[in-house]
């Protein structure tokens, strides 16, 4: 198998595909799927855009059976589209999960409970500082008291 795609990469038909809009058209093209699986892993979804993201999943929608009908069928390309397709109708999913179905209120009220979680530790913490401090001050008022 290997010896066999040596073969035809060293000959003037791999020259032809590797100077070729079928394949750097996909190559180019992966940048759409790459930020797509970056905002799927990354971006928050308070900051997806739900119009941006289901327009692009259509237009690779479209370019997928594109490349399907295209002949020679451009694989590459095929490909590319079909994990966008998939990317950008997760982060669909996320965007109508946060907004549309109870995830940003289940999310503020996370936030809202570890705020108060903090905000009580800083307290407690607080206590004993200036609890420290009255203590160290009664004693030291004692010992004056007592000279």
């Amino acid at each position: 198998m290997a010896s066999t795609f040596m073969q035809w990469a060293r000959s003037p038909a791999a020259r032809e595909y590797f100077f070729s809009t079928h394949f750097w058209g996909p190559v180019a093209n992966w940048g759409l799927p790459i930020a797509a699986l970056s905002d799927l892993v990354n971006k928050d979804e308070e900051f997806i855009s739900g119009t941006m993201t289901t327009t692009l999943a259509a237009y690779s929608m479209v370019f997928m059976r594109f490349a399907w009908r295209v002949q020679p069928r451009n694989y590459l390309l095929f490909a590319c589209h079909a994990t966008n397709t998939t990317a950008q109708i997760l982060n669909d999913v996320r965007f109508v999960r946060y907004w549309y179905m109870g995830g940003r209120e289940q999310k503020l009220k996370t936030i809202t409970n570890d705020k108060l979680v903090e905000a009580e530790a800083k307290i407690q913490e607080t206590g004993a500082q200036v609890k420290g401090k009255v203590v160290e001050a009664v004693e030291a008022a004692r010992k004056s008291a007592s000279k």
